[in-house]
């Protein structure tokens, strides 16, 4: 399927639960949302009929996203009907990583084929204050559960805040070092708390990339992780096991590549992470309705680009809202 703009969506993200075991500074406002009351949200039945009726229409890769898509009962039962959908070919996760070590193995067995962990912090301490929980939590430990649970690519989503978290720039590429993992560093947004900061807590991908050859010496180019469906420009330090992949809604936008759309937990597919537009996927649903002519009008409304140069974020209060 293609946009008015020839771009080809073939990735849906799919949120299941708005709700999360954190409440992370860029993502959802500390005392919490007003939570989706629970028949808004989609069922797993639900979810695997919208991706059943899309498939035909070109849908191939899902990534299942919250919230925190571990807090939701048996999400390892939707993952295993989502793999049974004929022309999925991909099907990846987005966690904090807290529950991961409890059940990679499992998530494994389900059909999971990817993982990416959403970490800010290898402090213990400061991941306490950026998630403002009081957590005794390891990433890394995650991170290998990841991995001996045969979960590959692994990648490793930090979002950078200047003054916060940006002095583990180079703790963080030194994983890649030892590890067959990706880290990523994603510019920060402006949603949810951080949304009057404007630029002065954005460290910009080229001085994070500066940084990090500073220590390790010249970076090369990579073409990254086999798979993946993002927008992560990746380079490799010399004779390291894993990539350095740079995200840059802030300084180097890549809308012309777009290739996905988001499902929002109760059923609203939305065209554009920062974007207004949005179609009620759900009610139709539920009243026994085709799908296809509501995913091709969304389609042939899918704006050209995000405004988030212009601070303007499509009505979101949070992250968490649409999975990020």
């Amino acid at each position: 399927m293609l946009d008015q703009y020839g771009r080809s969506i073939e990735y849906l993200r799919i949120s299941v639960t708005d709700r999360c075991n954190f409440r992370c500074v860029y993502c959802m406002p500390e005392r919490g949302l007003d939570w989706l009351p629970k028949p808004q949200i989609l069922s797993y039945e639900e979810i695997t009929e919208i991706v059943r009726q899309l498939a035909p229409l070109g849908l191939r890769r899902l990534r299942i996203t919250g919230g925190e898509p571990t807090i939701r009962p048996n999400v390892e039962t939707l993952i295993a009907m989502l793999r049974a959908v004929p022309g999925i070919e991909d099907i990846a996760l987005s966690t904090n990583g807290v529950r991961l070590p409890a059940m990679a193995t499992m998530l494994r067995a389900a059909g999971l084929d990817r993982v990416n962990l959403s970490v800010d912090s290898l402090r213990p301490e400061r991941i306490a204050e950026i998630a403002r929980r009081d957590l005794a939590f390891d990433p890394v430990v995650a991170a290998q559960a990841a991995t001996d649970a045969g979960f590959d690519p692994l990648k490793i989503n930090v979002v950078l805040m200047r003054g916060v978290n940006d002095d583990e720039i180079e703790d963080f590429a030194a994983l890649t070092v030892a590890h067959a993992w990706h880290v990523r560093f994603i510019e920060l947004m402006p949603v949810g708390d951080m949304a009057t900061s404007e630029f002065a807590n954005v460290v910009p991908s080229d001085e994070v990339l500066a940084r990090i050859a500073s220590r390790f010496g010249t970076l090369e180019p990579t073409d990254g992780p086999a798979r993946g469906n993002g927008p992560a420009r990746y380079q490799r330090i010399a004779g390291a096991k894993g990539t350095i992949g740079v995200i840059t809604p802030m300084t180097h936008t890549y809308c012309d590549t777009c290739n996905r759309v988001r499902l929002t937990a109760d059923g609203r597919l939305r065209t554009c992470l920062y974007g207004n537009h949005e179609v009620n996927l759900r009610d139709p649903l539920r009243a026994g309705e085709p799908l296809e002519p509501l995913f091709r009008q969304a389609l042939a409304d899918k704006p050209k680009e995000h405004e988030l140069l212009q601070l303007r974020v499509g009505g979101l209060k949070a992250l968490s809202q649409v999975g990020g």
